[in-house]
């Protein structure tokens, strides 16, 4: 048995060994009927004392902390499991009720057992509730979970489904891979087949001579296009567009021309740009043509930003804007500038069809086979200035020769030998640059430029300031080359007067002087050295050294870009007019003239007027040609001034208006003292047709035009002759003015408007009768 020893003075005694474990708290809870029974005594009013009340009220506190400590001091926990603690607590408070209970009254008592009674049925319901809310929270869970559960194998099955089809995407996925692959293998292999049938054909195109050489380079490219070649397709398109070898179509050029624009080809949408422009084979539509110029010049065409500077130049179905042309011609000159500066620049003739067919025969821009023939023969025959004349020619390829080094080199050194001294400046200059009949050898080029400018020459002297300025062979000398560009250019070298004006510009060697580099790049220009035509183009755009000009700066621009590869058309388009084909010389001339080219405009002109094209309707030439003779008149071409004027006299492609046509000859009368604008004017004014008439005025001007043009003597002397006669016939015989009125009336009834016409046939065959009987 254990000992009991009293622990509190009100009377409360624990066992000696009873334990507790740490969750008491918990047994405390779940005692809750015992609390709430406290609770209840506290706060129901009792008959006992105040001291009484307030023990009750502090038991439940004092029981907790002596079973605590009893706890604390125990060492046998193991010798009161916890049910054999929960029911010695429970005996204890059960015994400790008892003894409260004897000393109240029986209707305390009876209260006490309702009121438990009632604490009980609280208890029990509010457990209740609490464990239906917590049966239902599990449920809840239970269901919860069930659902993420079935959620997660609907995942599960998804996933896996998905990599199922991913397995099978991937399988079909390397098999089209695979066969993408080959498609591609096979496509890369037929592009790169295509590429080296096009520079094949590159190849015989820059080494041919003969024009079966050159359509031998053309079938090449007619199978590389076959192949998908976008560049050969652009050149099949060219020679089908213009006719090159016989093979014109203007329609299958479109519709290839049609395919490349859709893959972006720039070159394309400036051939498409060109005929909209013209109306030839499609539409006459100026706003496509001008789409088709923008895109193309987004896309790199320089052509096609050359056309627009010259449309926004001259406000052709655009604003006229300069500043927009300025920049467009600055974006050309740049990319020939280029070109120049590495030798590599295009001569261009010019031949105008204008000109007179005996002349045509013998012009000075293309040499004739036959005079050709007799150069070579007097150059055989010891000739020094023809055979450094051929030397030239072949060096750059002029008057219609093929660019041919090694007969350049060929005459070059038969002159050397003779002592000439151009010959071998020349002979330097070809081994400074390098080419295949003399490679590139800088103590050779010193030797022959030494040996010219020990002569004096001017070519040699400019070469040594070449090989000093820019090191090559010898140290750079800026003072040695200054020193060779001054002497080179007192003698009026421009090669030699550009570059000092490019040291002075430039500052290399010496002080930056705008004025003086502008006054050699001036003096330059007007030998048409290319690159201080540029240079100047560049100061006055920029303002450098002088007022700023974008009018100037324009027309410096424009005329840089004219010396660009695409006038190499200008011969070809004139052997097709001297060879017969009309319509490949037309496209050819109405393209050069889209670009601005004031010679290509006249051409192109004469030929409309001419009406032996076949790709334009009959009806549209005469009006197409006035628009083309207007654009060269503006651009300072006297014949074309006049032609306007006769377009309007006689209603060519437009109203007749005498008046309008009175105005140009006046304008090619005033500006370019035009001897035939002075005889039709003269013949206006004796007729008053448009202006008033004036036989005074008249006299003065056809006087002017026998005066101005030894080919207006005749003529000249005929209008005179008719109009002296038809004044001295109204002076004796229509005196009156009245029968004069009425007789001139008569005649122009009975002979037509133009029988002083016949007048003048008839007095030109009474000299011819009278002459022959003379001589006779």
């Amino acid at each position: 048995m254990s000992t009991f020893t009293p622990t509190d003075p009100s009377g409360w005694i624990l066992p000696d060994n009873l334990k507790l474990f740490s969750w008491w708290v918990n047994i405390t809870r779940r005692s809750e009927r015992i609390g709430k029974y406290f609770r209840t005594k506290q706060s129901a009013p009792q008959p006992c004392s105040k001291n009484y009340s307030l023990r009750w009220s502090v038991r439940p506190t004092l029981i907790s902390k002596l079973l605590l400590i009893s706890y604390q001091r125990s060492s046998r926990i193991d010798r009161f499991p916890p049910y054999t603690l929960l029911s010695s607590a429970a005996t204890f408070i059960a015994v400790e009720r008892n003894f409260l209970a004897a000393h109240w009254s029986k209707n305390i008592e009876a209260e006490k057992h309702s009121k438990k009674q009632k604490e009980r049925n609280v208890t029990t319901q509010v457990s209740v509730n609490e464990l239906k809310q917590f049966l239902s929270h599990v449920l809840e869970r239970r269901k919860l979970i069930k659902v993420i559960y079935q959620r997660e194998n609907a995942l599960g099955k998804k996933k896996i489904q998905r990599k199922l089809r991913i397995k099978r995407i991937q399988n079909k996925d390397i098999s089209k891979r695979n066969t993408n692959h080959l498609r591609k293998q096979a496509k890369q292999n037929f592009t790169d087949e295509g590429d080296q049938l096009f520079q094949m054909g590159i190849k015989i195109l820059q080494q041919s001579k003969s024009q079966k050489q050159k359509a031998q380079a053309y079938v090449f490219f007619a199978k590389a296009a076959d192949m998908g070649n976008m560049k050969a397709m652009e050149k099949m398109a060219d020679a089908l567009l213009f006719g090159n070898f016989g093979m014109q179509n203007i329609t299958a050029a479109i519709q290839l021309y049609e395919s490349l624009a859709k893959e972006g080809s720039y070159k394309a949408q400036n051939a498409l740009g060109f005929l909209s422009s013209y109306g030839i084979g499609m539409e006459y539509n100026q706003a496509k043509a001008l789409i088709y110029y923008t895109f193309g010049s987004a896309g790199g065409s320089m052509m096609s930003q050359m056309i627009l500077g010259y449309r926004y130049l001259s406000g052709i179905n655009v604003l006229q804007n300069c500043e927009v042309a300025l920049n467009h011609y600055k974006k050309v000159a740049d990319y020939i500038a280029d070109k120049l500066e590495k030798s590599e620049g295009i001569p261009v003739e010019k031949v105008r069809l204008t000109e007179r067919p005996e002349n045509l025969s013998s012009n000075s821009e293309i040499l004739d086979w036959d005079i050709y023939q007799y150069y070579k023969f007097l150059a055989e025959r010891g000739d020094v200035q023809i055979q450094v004349s051929l030397g030239q020619l072949h060096l750059i390829g002029r008057k219609g020769l093929d660019q041919d080094y090694y007969k350049a080199l060929y005459y070059f050194l038969k002159a050397a030998k003779a002592g000439s001294a151009n010959a071998m400046a020349f002979i330097g200059k070809m081994y400074l640059e390098g080419n295949a009949a003399a490679p590139q050898n800088n103590a050779t080029a010193f030797k022959y430029f030494s040996m010219a400018a020990s002569k004096g020459n001017a070519i040699g002297l400019h070469g040594l300031g070449l090989l000093y300025f820019y090191g090559k062979g010898v140290p750079v000398n800026y003072a040695e080359a200054l020193k060779y560009f001054q002497r080179a250019a007192e003698k009026g070298w421009p090669n030699a007067q550009f570059q000092l004006g490019f040291m002075y510009y430039s500052g290399s060697g010496v002080w930056k002087d705008y004025k003086l580099a502008f006054k050699y790049f001036y003096l330059a220009s007007q030998s048409g050295q290319p690159l201080a035509i540029y240079y100047l183009a560049e100061m006055y755009a920029t303002g450098t050294g002088v007022l700023r000009s974008c009018r100037t700066a324009v027309e410096l621009y424009k005329g840089v870009c004219e010396l660009g590869h695409w006038a190499e058309k200008f011969l070809t388009a004139y052997f097709a007019y001297k060879d017969g084909d009309i319509d490949s010389s037309l496209v050819q001339y109405a393209l050069l003239a889209e670009m601005g080219y004031e010679v290509a405009q006249s051409n192109s002109a004469f030929i409309l007027e001419s009406k032996k094209a076949k790709i334009l309707e009959k009806e549209k030439m005469y009006p197409m040609a006035l628009l083309l003779w207007n654009r060269a008149a503006i651009q300072g071409n006297a014949f074309a001034r006049v032609k306007i004027g006769d377009y309007h006299y006689y209603g060519y492609g437009t109203k007749k208006d005498y008046q309008t046509a009175a105005t140009h000859y006046s304008i090619a009368v005033d500006k370019y003292h035009s001897a035939q604008a002075m005889f039709n004017l003269a013949y206006m004014y004796e007729h008053g047709l448009g202006i008033a008439k004036d036989i005074h005025l008249a006299r003065r001007l056809y006087d002017m035009a026998a005066q101005t043009s030894p080919d207006a003597h005749i003529p000249v002397f005929f209008a005179l002759m008719k109009l002296e006669t038809m004044h001295l016939l109204r002076d004796i015989l229509f005196f009156n003015q009245f029968t004069m009125r009425w007789k001139w009336m008569k005649l122009d009834n009975t002979l037509g408007p133009y029988w002083d016409l016949f007048v003048i046939g008839l007095i030109v065959a009474v000299l011819v009768f009278l002459l022959r009987n003379h001589y006779g």
